[in-house]
């Protein structure tokens, strides 16, 4: 628990500190939004506007532009259509469902994005319950308007603040492959030394650590988007689309982790003795190998000397001649053998290439 618990600080520090610029935006977004409402067009009660720009543009640092624009869309589509047909149909319970039903369909109609049609209904629904009264002072369209603007602004937000898409998926692959290297670091003195409790260790931080590659998978996915949208990053799409990449067999040989380190506590508790020395010094040096993976990740360096350390550690995986006579050793390495391979595709080798280094069974 205690080792959970500072995971999750860490990770929790981490968030703050890529969040709170983007958050920082979003709230002077939704201030601007508010104040063209209400004093360029006029409204008394703008509600909308900075309710929009504040759902809009969220509060990641990477923002996907199909997002923003999906539910810029969705809440000014649902506040349009809502508050027509309340001034037709009025309010009550036969109104709520035909207004989410009629919100949805047309929200379905016009996009297949589900971001959309849940920010159509959910608006609708808005206006559905909130009395005529509680209008915004600019006529019959007024809210409408207020979403407009305030859609409009996340929207510009989003294109325009000039920043290097690259910088904050760097920082998260950097920590997510550490996150790794950490791990595997773990269980190689766990099993040198003999240690259940180093080795359980390693597991729960490899559990803990799905949060971190989520996050970065999710957010190199966002500013590839945004690259391909924005002129003036267009230049990083190369980049950003290996971190794609990169992010997803970073996830599968962190999984494959968690299987060799459940299977390499099974072996320490077993009854029967093994000599895990030989299994142990290869992992150790996969570990110094995803170390320099995660140091080049985040500098945006070619990480060669990472596929380097990685080829000479597939090669030397031959479960026959480190556990000549113990085969539940050799199925210790056989799954060490997946989790290089995903490293070597991770850092740029081919996958032919990354397979052919292992030593043939």
């Amino acid at each position: 628990m205690r080792l959970v618990a500072q995971v999750r600080w860490r990770q929790g520090v981490d968030r703050v500190r890529a969040s709170w610029f983007p958050i920082l935006q979003a709230a002077v977004a939704a201030a601007i939004a508010f104040a063209i409402a209400r004093y360029g067009l006029g409204h008394t009660y703008p509600f909308f506007a900075p309710i929009c720009a504040w759902i809009a543009l969220g509060f990641a640092a990477e923002r996907s532009l199909r997002r923003v624009a999906e539910i810029a869309v969705g809440v000014a589509l649902g506040v349009g259509l809502g508050d027509a047909l309340v001034h037709v149909i009025g309010t009550g319970m036969w109104q709520v469902a035909v207004v989410l039903f009629t919100a949805a369909t047309l929200a379905r109609l016009l996009d297949r994005g589900a971001m959309l049609t849940s920010q159509a209904g959910s608006q609708a629904m808005v206006i559905v319950g909130l009395p005529v009264a509680a209008g915004t002072g600019g006529g019959p369209i007024g809210r409408w308007t207020d979403a407009l603007v305030g859609g409009a602004v996340a929207f510009l937000v989003a294109v325009l603040t000039p920043s290097d898409p690259r910088r904050h998926p760097r920082t998260l692959a950097q920590r997510a492959t550490h996150e790794l290297a950490t791990v595997l670091d773990e269980l190689a003195r766990g099993l040198l030394a003999r240690s259940v409790q180093d080795v359980e260790d390693a597991l729960v931080r490899a559990r803990a650590s799905q949060p971190r590659l989520d996050e970065w998978r999710d957010t190199a996915r966002n500013t590839l988007d945004l690259a391909r949208l924005s002129p003036a990053q267009r230049r990083h799409r190369g980049e950003l689309g290996r971190h794609v990449d990169a992010a997803v067999l970073l996830d599968r040989a962190m999984r494959n982790a968690r299987v060799l380190t459940r299977r390499a506590l099974a072996l320490l508790e077993s009854a029967t003795a093994h000599d895990l020395d030989a299994a142990a010094q290869r992992i150790d040096a996969t570990a110094v190998a995803a170390a320099d993976l995660a140091s080049a990740l985040g500098s945006g360096r070619d990480p060669a000397r990472a596929r380097g350390e990685l080829l000479v550690s597939a090669r030397a995986l031959d479960p026959f001649a480190i556990a000549p006579d113990d085969w539940q050793v050799q199925s210790l390495v056989l799954l060490h053998r997946s989790l290089v391979v995903d490293l070597l595709e991770a850092a740029g080798e081919d996958p032919a290439r990354a397979r052919e280094a292992l030593p043939e069974l």
